[in-house]
């Protein structure tokens, strides 16, 4: 129960990594606030949570605006009483080479994965202060520091918020904030699958992506909510403004 009583906002709750996160968290003890677009899927993922050992709140919010993540924070601590955690982890992705990305799908993807980060810290940042500090995790990606030709717009999110956690890093550190990064490779979920049915052949595409892996498998999502679990907890207290890489091994080598 290494979260015993802290209260935690997870963005994209309702599925895939966001999900498994939010599952582990309550495992650990959590309150957890399950943020999603979609309430539906906000809702399940809370039960979940509930189910797993924790309390689940489900919130549906667009992070894309500053209005939805003030709202967020606001109703965790009305409910939960204050904030311990903020994991960042909402992400979407626009797949096609760079002079094939349209402009508003460009913008569409930073206003969540880059410019909804940068509101959900905003608005949680007072509340970790009044607990006497706390964690900050944002999921990243190995796209942040390796190429992808069908995604651009998204590893070029994913390089900002590695930028973006270091900033925070140094200038939270001396209130006790932490803040890191998580930085899986491919990960089998919904996301992952949409980039799999992209390709002219889905099968041969994961095979092929599955066989560069050391491991020879793809993450599952709580090969990532175990070391979010790590990274959220006392045993962490020490780090800050690392990317935690969960990638099996794949950028370990060279061809």
């Amino acid at each position: 129960m290494r979260l015993k009583g802290k209260v935690v906002i997870i963005t994209g709750a309702g599925r895939g990594i966001g999900q498994a996160c939010a599952l582990r968290y309550a495992e650990e003890g959590a309150f957890v606030s399950c943020v999603d677009i979609n309430q539906e899927t906000a809702i399940t993922t809370a039960k979940g949570v509930d189910e797993a050992g924790g309390r689940g709140l489900a919130i549906q919010a667009d992070i894309s605006t500053a209005a939805g993540n003030n709202a967020m924070v606001g109703r965790t601590v009305e409910v939960f009483g204050g904030l311990d955690l903020f994991h960042a982890n909402a992400g979407i992705q626009f797949i096609g080479h760079l002079d094939q990305t349209p402009e508003e799908e460009w913008d569409r993807v930073h206003s969540v994965n880059l410019r909804g980060v940068y509101f959900g810290i905003k608005y949680a940042l007072p509340e970790l202060r009044r607990r006497g500090g706390g964690s900050i995790i944002i999921t990243g990606s190995v796209l942040g520091m390796v190429g992808d030709p069908l995604l651009p717009a998204y590893g070029a999110t994913k390089g900002g918020l590695r930028a973006m956690c270091r900033a925070l890093a140094v200038a939270h550190g001396p209130e006790n904030i932490r803040t890191n990064t998580i930085c899986p490779g491919d990960v089998d979920t919904p996301l992952e699958q949409e980039y799999f049915d992209f390709q002219p052949d889905p099968e041969l595409a994961r095979k092929q992506v599955t066989d560069r892996y050391p491991l020879r498998r793809l993450a599952e999502p709580r090969d990532v909510a175990n070391v979010a679990v790590f990274l959220a907890s006392d045993e962490a207290s020490y780090l800050n403004g690392i990317d935690i890489i969960v990638d099996g091994g794949l950028l370990a080598q060279a061809y």
